[in-house]
């Protein structure tokens, strides 16, 4: 008996704890050293009212857009000094941050954290409660203060004393008052600050504590986290302490809440708790678990936030940020309990019945019955082949097509599965079935690789095939019957149509221009009786039903190039496409909008699978990682979840410096640049935490500019930008949501600064000269008077005097060369690019055997400037634009000279074959490339071929 006691008991006791024991693991993205997080230790952790998230550390604040980081030092001296403890943003939008020495804010014009009241606030500031729209309380190392825009004030509460032992700690807002609640390290405070009263509430229970460091409110509780009792919780109508659950650790470094009924526990040793007050449990735990990678990456958390978009960002010890990437949960990937899910299944095709799904994949196929809680997988040896391309439910059954497996039936109700009544002929025992599809007749359709099948009862009524009917030739793989009982037969090589009326099959009632001839994979229907067609490849093709108006749908640049998979119309009249790379919903106002990963889909990659509507009105897509579906409804929500796309930083000629960028309003900027600056690179975030892979933007270069399509890319590079030039970005799919940037040039004052330097030269040039001529010419003529007056005293001196004539003038007119280029700068990966592409043009069409080749005629090879090419040569490669011409002529000489067909030249003629304009340049340019002369050259190779 006692024996059994003990089992209950620890049954009992596992039981209890079970949901502590059990982590939730999710999948997570990382901010650390390799995304520039130079300082690991995370404090502090925020979301501003923009959607930027701003990183506290313990040497900077890092400001993080989804893509990049921007860093923000704090000019102080000391480690502590730099520490960031808490970053909270004002009623008024602004931002401060509380550090080691004081209070900071962001200055908006510097954009620079500023430190404020420094004279009164030159301590610790633990913890910015935003108070009212214009004033902040902030606990400290010195007490409680008040702060405002222009004051702050140190709060003396009445009957307490704030001690270096007795420091707050962390506030909370009362739910019912204008009173806050104060955690402290001795003991827990009620203050109502307009009347400046206070009550001071202590824990006497030696088995707790009370020394709390950071507070959270639901209800009637205020919740406690102690740095050695775990969890508390203080019993506001009771005044009464006690613990709460036992999350693993008793030192609880992080503590917030949803204000109903969670809350979010970090503590530093056992990851992160999502405890729900109602049911007393946690409910949902992250931790790190060595070998599994997609947890936390520690469990030492100094920082927790779920923000107000449901993303979880944690703050680690030397690990930096771990956040869950953001999922709007607009898709979902089908599981039934913990008995099956889709994920990583590439799903071919699907059929229902009520709460009955058949799943067919590439490697077999299951059927979930929901009603029943049953699960039942068909694999090979049952079925004869594991690619399941086609099924349907008809009559009661669910009929299921292979490749290379003929067809099969099951029975939904004892799940037993058994051949097609015609196995016995192919292609229904090893051939391929392409497609099931019932009509309005109770007949059952079968396009397969040996024509198309038409049953009743079991029995076949029909068998066309290309030889006896005018069936297109090749395999059938699709059937729609529209909603005039018409059925539209998609074969290899062309489309035909079942006519109800005639029962037969016909081909010449297509009109010119129809999509007759093109190899068509699946027909869509819409509520408006519109057909639309998706080839193999090429656009999409609709047309009414009497295919009196018909057209190729027009070209829409984000789906250029894309295989059509499946199409169907969703609640709000819009139509879902899903491709080989992505799904895409067309409005009928022409909005395209894409979907991805941020929006629940688990892969870009769909699968050629029949898009299917359940009875609930839910719709449901096979993909290459699941069976995705979209909810009945949900589609209203699309908006729900976004930002404005934000310009973050803005590069001129590589740099940001130099570079003036104002926000006007939410969605205006304005960039102010030198004319000498007019390669810029704009850099932006559309705020969206996911995978910036699988982000699509769109943009647009003036007023009414065409939209252009970015995938995965979250920055524009524009050259030579003229003054009010216009940029406009927006992330696919949100045309409201989009940023305006106005590009204001000021006027390039660098050649008539070149000028004026030039003329200055010259004058000074003009005035040596003239003054050394004038002293020249006195100096002769002097000397000539000298001449003539020994000529006077020595008549009989018939000895020629020699003039002595100084002919040499020095010219002093040498004009150092301007470095023009360093306001016309590349970035070293625009060099990289360019040159790449540049020395692919002269391998393959070898453009330097033209003696007359200019820079400019390489210019418009590369589609740049002649400037950026001059960058190119002189400050990336060190060369002359010859130079780098003349290493190919160089090069180009020493591959033919070794060739029989070039002996008999001459070196001139060899030299103009590969592009020299004279043997002297020749010459000099084959020396300074190799070193030695080009006879030195050949008798080196001759005197090689002799040794060989």
């Amino acid at each position: 008996m006692k024996s059994i006691y003990r089992y209950i008991l620890f049954l009992y006791i596992f039981l209890s704890t079970l949901p502590q024991l059990y982590a939730f693991q999710d999948t997570f993205r990382s901010i650390s050293v390799s995304d520039g997080l130079e300082d690991l230790v995370v404090n502090s952790i925020y979301k501003d009212k923009r959607g930027f998230i701003w990183i506290g550390t313990n040497s900077s604040v890092e400001r993080f857009d989804g893509i990049r980081l921007k860093k923000y030092s704090l000019s102080r001296d000391g480690s502590i000094a730099k520490r960031i403890y808490d970053i909270c943003e004002s009623g008024e939008n602004r931002l401060y941050c509380g550090t080691g020495d004081g209070l900071h804010m962001l200055d908006t014009i510097s954009d620079q954290f500023v430190r404020i009241f420094p004279d009164k606030i030159n301590f610790k500031v633990n913890n910015i409660f935003p108070f009212s729209s214009d004033s902040l309380l902030l606990t400290t190392d010195k007490g409680l203060y008040l702060s405002t825009a222009d004051t702050v004030i140190c709060c003396t509460l009445e009957g307490h004393t704030f001690t270096t032992r007795n420091v707050p700690t962390s506030i909370a807002r009362d739910h019912n008052s204008d009173a806050v609640w104060i955690s402290t390290k001795e003991g827990l405070i009620y203050y109502e600050p307009y009347s400046n009263k206070s009550t001071v509430f202590n824990c006497n229970d030696v088995n707790l504590s009370n020394s709390f460091y950071n507070i959270s409110i639901i209800g009637d509780y205020v919740y406690l986290g102690t740095m050695n009792k775990g969890l508390m919780r203080f019993n506001i109508k009771k005044r009464e302490f006690s613990s709460f659950v036992d999350v693993g650790c008793s030192v609880i470094s992080s503590l917030s809440s949803d204000g109903k009924d969670i809350l979010y526990v970090g503590t530093d040793g056992n990851g992160v708790h999502f405890v729900s007050i109602s049911q007393n449990k946690i409910i949902k735990s992250y931790r790190h678990v060595a070998g599994n990678s997609e947890g936390i990456r520690s469990n030492s958390v100094y920082s927790v936030l779920v923000d107000r978009d449901g993303l979880l960002w944690v703050g680690l010890y030397q690990m930096g940020v771990d956040y869950t990437p953001y999922q709007s949960g607009l898709f979902g990937v089908y599981k039934w309990k913990d008995k099956f899910t889709s994920k990583d299944m590439s799903v071919r095709t699907i059929a229902f019945d009520g709460k009955r799904k058949l799943i067919g994949s590439r490697d077999g196929l299951v059927i979930i019955d929901e009603d029943r809680d049953i699960v039942k997988y068909y694999n090979i040896p049952s079925i004869r082949s594991n690619m399941i391309i086609s099924s349907c439910f008809f009559d009661g059954k669910f009929y299921i097509g292979t490749y290379g497996g003929g067809m099969y039936v099951i029975n939904p109700e004892d799940l037993s599965i058994h051949d097609f009544p015609d196995t016995n002929k192919e292609p229904f025992k090893t051939g391929h079935i392409f497609c099931i599809r019932p009509d309005n007749s109770g007949n059952l359709w079968v396009g397969t690789s040996d024509g198309l099948f038409c049953f009743n009862g079991g029995k076949m009524i029909y068998h066309f095939t290309s030889s006896q009917s005018k069936l297109p030739p090749g395999n059938v793989y699709e059937i729609f019957f529209d909603s005039s009982d018409n059925g539209w037969v998609c074969a290899e090589k062309g489309i035909c149509l079942w006519e109800a009326s005639t029962k037969s099959i016909i081909i010449d009632s297509f009109p010119k221009g129809f999509v007759s001839h093109e190899k068509i994979r699946a027909i869509y229907e819409t509520s408006g009786h519109d057909l639309y067609f998706l080839p193999e490849k090429g656009p999409m093709f609709y047309s009414d039903i009497p295919m009196k108006k018909f057209s190729y749908v027009d070209s829409i640049p984000m789906l250029e190039g894309k295989q059509f998979l499946s199409i169907i119309e969703d609640d709000m009249d819009g139509m879902l496409v899903t491709t080989n790379n992505g799904m895409y919903r067309l409005s009928s106002d022409g909005n395209v909008m894409p979907f991805s990963f941020a929006d629940g889909i688990p892969s870009p990659i769909f699968i050629n699978c029949t898009s299917v509507r359940d009875s609930d009105g839910g719709l449901w897509f096979g993909n290459s990682k699941g069976l995705v579906f979209l909810k009945s409804g949900d589609i209203n929500s699309l908006r729900k979840h976004h930002y404005n796309v934000e310009i973050t930083n803005i590069l001129a000629n590589g740099v940001s410096s130099g570079v003036r960028l104002e926000k006007s309003n939410e969605s205006e900027y304005n960039l102010y640049i030198d004319g000498s600056k007019r390669n810029i690179t704009v850099q932006f975030s559309g705020l969206i935490y996911t995978d910036p892979s699988n982000m699509i933007y769109e943009y647009s270069l003036g007023e009414n500019g065409e939209w252009r399509t970015l995938h995965g890319l979250s920055e524009i590079s524009l050259y030579e930008v003229v003054d009010n030039s216009i940029l406009k970005v927006r992330r696919a799919g949100y045309p409201e949501a989009q940023a305006i940037l106005y590009i204001n040039v000021d006027k390039d004052n660098s050649v008539l600064l070149y000028l004026i330097i030039i003329l200055g030269v010259l004058f000074i040039t003009l005035y040596l000269f003239r003054k050394r001529v004038v002293k020249y010419t006195i100096g002769n003529l002097k000397k000539f008077i000298s001449w003539l007056q020994h000529e006077e005293k020595e008549e009989d001196n018939n000895n020629e005097v020699e003039i002595p004539v100084e002919t040499e003038i020095e010219d002093h007119a040498m004009i150092e060369e301007t470095d023009k280029y360093k306001t016309n700068r590349l970035t070293d990966e625009e060099c990289k690019r360019l040159l790449k592409l540049l020395d692919k043009e002269m391998t393959k069409n070898k453009l330097y055997v033209n003696p007359s080749l200019k820079i400019a005629d390489l210019a418009n090879v590369a589609n740049t400037s002649s400037h950026a090419l001059s960058y190119l040569f002189n400050q990336y490669l060190q060369k002359s634009y010859y130079d780098y011409i003349n290493e190919f002529r160089v090069e180009e000489f020493k591959n033919i000279i070794q060739q029989k067909k070039y002996s008999q030249y001459t070196l001139e003629a060899l030299s103009e074959h590969c592009g020299f304009s004279s043997r002297a340049s020749f010459f000099r340019s084959f020396k300074k490339v190799t070193g030695i002369t080009p006879n030195e050259y050949i008798k080196n190779i001759k005197g090689e071929s002799r040794s060989k």
